[in-house]
């Protein structure tokens, strides 16, 4: 089996080892971020997790015009930086714009490409030009196979450290669908593989002017996507969801986290004994 790897910042992460991507959906302010991050990373910590911390400064694609978006660029980038100085993190936020991700390349140890944008040529080879690390998220609308391009894409631009995340596919009006035969597929173009469980549960314009989603079904598809081979997770972890200002509906609680990553760990053993065992 080939070994998917990518740097992140000072971690090394593998597709030996499960690794986490976490935060808050957007920068809400510098003392939520500090207060998940210190959470996130002692859980990591404690389970021996590689963890990065995500969180947006600018999220540009809310449903309503009115909705809370972030700091901004500047004011959010200051934030990350703080925030990998004082936890010893990689940080990782969505860019947007060629111009955006220059700038945001100073600051990031990954770029992460939206899966709105993941057709966006301009966006990819932007990112992939910082010299950091790429996250590169599969569109809703995308066939797992097509990534390939997109993969393709990045690597040419000079991309080293990319990962490839799968976040759900459109089915329907307001509801996603998670297929995990696409995780072996996007496994087969050689980087690690991220599944982005809480993303995977929205129901866009479930709630009229916002999103909606279901926080249990994502526990839910975590511990199956690691079954079926996922590298890491993507999670958005918010200390209480219910009163996020971005995602709430399908954010984890912070003390629901540390529960699930064990037993991901342990299905991830279990799956592992399994294909050993298997002639």
């Amino acid at each position: 089996m080939t070994l998917r790897t990518a740097t992140v910042g000072n971690l090394k992460i593998d597709s030996r080892r499960l690794f986490l991507i976490a935060g808050p959906c957007v920068i809400e302010s510098e003392d939520l971020c500090r207060r998940v991050a210190e959470h996130v990373g002692s859980v990591a910590h404690r389970l021996n997790i590689p963890y990065v911390f995500k969180a947006s400064y600018d999220k540009a694609n809310r449903t309503a015009g009115t909705s809370f978006r972030g700091p901004g660029l500047e004011k959010g980038l200051k934030i990350l930086a703080a925030i990998r100085e004082e936890f010893d993190v990689p940080v990782l936020s969505d860019v947007h714009s060629p111009e955006e991700a220059e700038a945001a390349g100073e600051v990031l140890d990954c770029l992460q490409v939206p899966a709105f944008l993941c057709r966006q040529t301009d966006l990819i080879e932007a990112a992939a030009h910082c010299g950091k690390a790429v996250n590169l998220k599969k569109g809703q609308f995308l066939a797992p196979w097509d990534m390939k391009h997109v993969v393709a894409k990045a690597a040419d631009a000079g991309a080293k450290n990319i990962l490839v995340t799968e976040r759900g596919t459109s089915f329907g009006y307001n509801r996603l669908v998670a297929d995990f035969t696409g995780l072996p597929v996007l496994a087969s173009f050689g980087r690690p593989v991220v599944f982005d469980a809480t993303h995977s549960v929205q129901e866009p314009g479930g709630l009229g002017s916002a999103t909606g989603g279901n926080r249990d079904m994502a526990m839910l598809l975590a511990r199956a996507a690691v079954a079926a081979g996922a590298d890491g997770l993507f999670l958005e972890v918010h200390p209480n969801p219910d009163k996020s200002l971005s995602d709430g509906p399908n954010s984890i609680a912070l003390a629901d986290l540390e529960p699930l990553l064990e037993t991901c760990l342990k299905i991830r053993d279990a799956s592992a004994l399994l294909k050993r065992c298997l002639p």
